[in-house]
């Protein structure tokens, strides 16, 4: 009897480290392309063990914030999980299903509004960085004068006016003709009460622009990294006052002045927020200014590439 007992016990932890084994080819970060009708859109999972048995994780989705997932399900290769609802519009949960092919994740997605897509997985890049950057020439990326080195993602509003970059109503928003990897930025922004905006650095992490006078130091607020990062403290100006970010990104770790405080330092920025312009975080990217969130200016942009 002891040793059909022992042999049951043995059993049940082979079966218990089969599914550890079975669920750690999952675990990590994966940035998602979502296959639209008319477009590919970028998405970004991250899986990992809470406790000994339990995956959680975090999703970002085509847009909106990082949202916590309280479970996702897992064995025999494929996974699954859903997530409440981000919108006051949206009546039902956005639920994923997906399975491991060959190094990749590959699966359906099914959103509030009940419309199914395709997405694929690939696994998120460290971009680790062993020495310190060697930093080359600033470029002014705005001349003051016109949109030259720029370009709008739809029906242009963006002017250059007295000097400004100026966006005066809800529209398009602008993007850099040229790409970038590591970098220091800085930049200065003005928005009136209520307003909101944003910096993608690499066109694909948001630092957010909004009016935050009074407002805790939340990870949505200003001097934050859109849903993933929160300032230290609140720095926020009146609206109508000029502002400031002085950024250094060198791979995923990022540190953040706001009007010439750090209040966020030498940080890793774990994914793509919403709104990114692709998921490859392998790859340079723009710098890109949202405009379609409210009327804003923004001056004197200067960024300090690494040297390659």
């Amino acid at each position: 009897m002891k040793k059909v007992f022992l042999f049951l016990l043995l059993a049940a932890g082979v079966n218990a480290r089969a599914a550890f084994l079975d669920s750690v080819s999952i675990e990590g970060r994966w940035d998602l392309t979502v296959h639209l009708p008319s477009k590919d859109a970028p998405s970004w999972l991250e899986v990992r063990l809470s406790g000994t048995r339990t995956l959680v994780g975090r999703f970002v989705g085509m847009g909106g914030s990082a949202r916590p997932i309280s479970k996702v399900y897992y064995s025999g290769g494929k996974l699954n999980f859903s997530i409440p609802p981000q919108w006051e519009r949206e009546d039902r949960d956005l639920s994923v299903e997906g399975h491991v092919e060959g190094d990749s994740l590959v699966g359906t997605m099914v959103l509030p509004n009940g419309n199914q897509y395709n997405w694929v997985g690939r696994r998120a890049p460290a971009l680790r960085k062993n020495t310190e950057p060697k930093w080359g020439t600033p470029i002014k990326l705005f001349d003051g004068t016109d949109l030259k080195g720029w370009h709008a993602m739809g029906e242009n509003q963006w002017k250059a006016e007295g000097s400004l970059l100026v966006s005066p109503h809800s529209g398009a928003n602008i993007v850099t003709d040229a790409t970038f990897t590591d970098f220091k930025l800085h930049i200065e922004f003005r928005y009136p009460k209520g307003s909101n905006s944003g910096v993608y650095l690499r066109g694909r992490y948001e630092l957010q622009v909004e009016d935050s006078k009074g407002m805790e130091p939340l990870n949505n607020q200003l001097g934050s990294v859109y849903g993933f990062l929160a300032p230290t403290e609140m720095l926020a100006k009146d609206p109508g006052e000029w502002q400031s970010y002085d950024v250094t990104l060198v791979g995923r770790m990022v540190t953040v002045a706001l009007n010439g405080v750090v209040v966020i330092c030498h940080q890793e920025i774990p994914g793509i927020t919403g709104g990114a312009l692709d998921s490859r975080e392998g790859e340079p990217g723009p710098i890109y200014l949202q405009g379609d969130h409210g009327p804003i200016e923004y001056r004197n942009i200067v960024l300090t590439p690494a040297k390659q």
